[in-house]
C-alpha cells in the first residue's frame, strides 16, 4: 500500500464535501439528498470526498435484498478523489469508510452505487473495493439536454425530480417533451454494484451476481470516458483508477480542506 497507509477518512461538513465534489467529480455536480459526508486526508491535506444518502427511488432499491428495512441500506451517491493520492488510495479510503460506518450505523446492511459507463468508467474502484456487480444495462437514465448538459432523467420528470417542467409535461413523467426539444440518451451503459457490510445480506440478494468478465463481454468497458477494450477471458479489470461516479480528472483547485 505504501503511502496509502497514511490515509485518514473522517466526517466533514456537507459544504466542504460539496466543494470537493464540484472540483473533482467529472460532472461537477453534487447529489442534494446526500446525508453522510466523509473526507479523505493524506498528511493533513484533503484529497477527496465520499457522499452517502438514500436512493432517489428507495422503494425500487429495497427489493434488491429480501427483507431489507428502509433504514438498512444506503447509496454511495458521489465519490471524488484527487489524482495525487497514492496508488490504491481510493480503495483503501472506501474500506475505511465502510469500517467506520459499521461502527457508527450498525443497522446499515448494504450499500448500492452505480458506475457511469457513458461518461466516466465501468467501476474498477468498486471491484477493487469488494463490491459485487449486480447489473449492466444500456443507459436509459442519463440524457443530453440542450442548455443543461448531461442530466439524469429522474431529476427532470415531475413527480420524481424537479417540478420545474411540470407545465410543459402536463405533470407527467414522460421524457417525450424533452425529446421533442432536442434531448437524447447518452450512449453507453450503467453498472450497478453492491457492497455487503453485513455478509449475511448477500444470502438474501434477489438478483444474480455477475462475473466481472461480463463487462467486456457486453462491450460495456470504459475508462476515463473512453471505451475500454480488453480480453473477455479475464475476470478482473486491473487496477486502473476509474470508477462510476468519481473519475479524478484534475487536482483540487479550490482552497484546501484540512484537518
Amino acid at each position: 500500500m505504501g503511502d496509502a497507509k497514511r490515509i485518514i477518512v473522517k466526517p466533514i461538513s456537507s459544504r466542504d464535501a460539496n466543494r470537493i465534489v464540484q472540483s473533482l467529480h467529472y460532472s461537477g455536480k453534487t447529489v442534494q439528498n446526500s446525508q453522510l459526508h466523509l473526507g479523505v486526508f493524506l498528511d493533513g491535506k484533503c484529497g477527496g470526498a465520499m457522499q452517502f444518502g438514500p436512493s432517489l427511488d428507495k422503494r425500487k432499491m429495497l427489493g434488491l435484498v429480501e427483507g431489507t428495512l428502509w433504514n438498512e441500506f444506503i447509496e454511495l451517491n458521489r465519490m471524488a478523489f484527487a489524482d495525487w493520492l497514492p496508488r490504491n488510495g481510493e480503495s483503501r479510503a472506501i474500506g475505511y469508510a465502510f469500517r467506520w460506518m459499521k461502527k457508527q450505523y450498525p443497522q446499515i446492511k448494504w450499500c448500492v452505487s452505480f458506475a457511469d459507463g457513458c461518461q466516466c468508467g465501468d467501476g474498477a474502484i468498486y471491484r477493487a473495493s469488494g463490491f459485487s456487480l449486480t447489473a449492466i444495462k444500456q443507459n436509459a437514465e442519463i440524457w443530453s439536454v440542450p442548455g443543461k448538459g448531461a442530466v439524469a432523467s429522474s431529476s427532470l420528470r415531475p413527480g420524481i425530480g424537479t417540478m420545474q417542467y411540470a407545465s410543459e409535461t402536463r405533470g407527467g413523467s414522460s421524457m417525450q417533451w424533452f425529446v421533442d426539444n432536442g434531448a437524447a440518451k447518452l450512449k453507453g451503459y450503467q453498472l450497478r454494484y453492491i457492497y455487503f457490510l453485513d455478509p449475511t445480506a448477500r444470502e438474501r440478494l434477489t438478483v444474480p451476481i455477475l462475473p466481472f468478465s461480463e463487462i467486456d463481454r457486453r462491450g460495456a468497458g470504459m475508462y476515463k470516458g473512453k471505451p475500454r477494450v480488453r480480453s473477455v477471458d479475464s475476470d478482473t479489470s486491473g487496477d486502473q483508477p476509474e470508477m462510476g461516479g468519481a473519475n479524478p480528472t484534475r487536482t483540487l483547485h479550490t482552497p484546501e480542506v484540512t484537518e
